[in-house]
């Protein structure tokens, strides 16, 4: 059977119907692996990716390696044993330093991804063909990630987020739960190493992770939008209340500029009061002076009377 035809079938039995291979037929050569979700680029890339073997990315992945990733369950490399950053280069991470698989260490933004939120519980699937025992370690890229440049261990924390040893292999596959870290957005990689206890093979793949982006700049535009709202109200406030407080004083300042009378007195309170009072006492003081009169003039006409009498 042809290599390609041997990798097609690995793969879609693996990812489409239970595959359990007796371990006697396990050889070092043929303990492979790769996630396929989050989908990793060697998978997405390979001729069983499907669409996403089709995006430009993995075209160029493709053109860039110089042949298709037919073999996307080898990529391993031998004898590391912990050494990660110490054999793996920098820039070179997603190919593990083989130049059979280099075209995945173009720095893009547009690999398949898979999206996901920070703090998410997420469950990894990591394909493989035949079972071993070894532990799974996870990193993802720091806050601030740019992928427009190559994937370099400072761009990883120098501690894996999570760490799961020897998983079991169910239907083709490793299932295990992680719980991806916060303050991530945009654009990441979660950089994933098999370390193999029962063979002296490591694995390497990137998976492309898409965060949510951040929303203070919306957040950060209608704080704006409310400062300036209050920003137009309060004039309109203020005039307001300029035009109403001089409609207030002008009817009780009018008497005072009316009444010429009031004016020397200087006295403020009583200027409304002692204007309208003045003309009242007046009436009943005239009226009762002319009954005095009246009635003197009567006396004295009714004592001439009885003198002559």
């Amino acid at each position: 059977m042809p290599r390609t035809t041997a990798h097609r079938t690995a793969l879609a039995a693996a990812l489409v119907t239970p595959l359990l291979v007796p371990l006697g037929t396990a050889g070092p050569a043929r303990a492979h692996g790769a996630p396929s979700d989050p989908v990793s680029r060697v998978v997405a890339c390979s001729p069983e990716g499907g669409d996403r073997a089709g995006t430009a990315a993995c075209r160029a992945a493709v053109a860039a390696n110089g042949a298709p990733f037919t073999a996307w369950d080898n990529l391993r490399v031998a004898n590391v044993n912990g050494r990660d950053r110490a054999v793996i280069p920098d820039g070179k991470l997603c190919s593990g330093g083989l130049p059979a698989y280099r075209g995945l260490d173009l720095a893009r933004a547009d690999w398949p991804s898979t999206r996901t939120a920070p703090g998410a519980r997420l469950t990894m699937r990591y394909v493989s063909t035949i079972p071993h025992a070894g532990t799974f370690r996870m990193y993802l890229t720091k806050p601030g990630y740019d992928p427009a440049g190559p994937l370099s261990w400072s761009d990883l924390p120098p501690k894996p987020f999570a760490e799961v040893t020897d998983p079991a292999l169910r239907d083709g596959a490793y299932r295990f739960e992680v719980t991806l870290p916060s303050g991530r957005t945009g654009r990441h990689v979660l950089y994933t190493v098999w370390q193999n206890s029962s063979t002296p093979d490591t694995y390497y793949s990137c998976s492309d992770v898409v965060f949510p982006e951040k929303e203070p700049p919306r957040e950060e535009a209608s704080p704006e939008r409310k400062a300036q709202e209050p920003e137009k109200k309060e004039p309109e406030k203020k005039e307001a209340g300029q035009k109403r407080q001089p409609e207030q004083e002008e009817p009780v300042a009018s008497p005072v500029v009316d009444s010429p009378g009031p004016q020397p007195q200087g006295d403020h309170t009583p200027l409304a009061t002692t204007s309208g009072p003045s003309s009242g006492p007046s009436a009943p003081v005239l009226a009762g002076g002319a009954a005095a009169v009246l009635l003197l003039t009567g006396g004295a006409a009714l004592a001439v009377r009885l003198r002559r009498r």
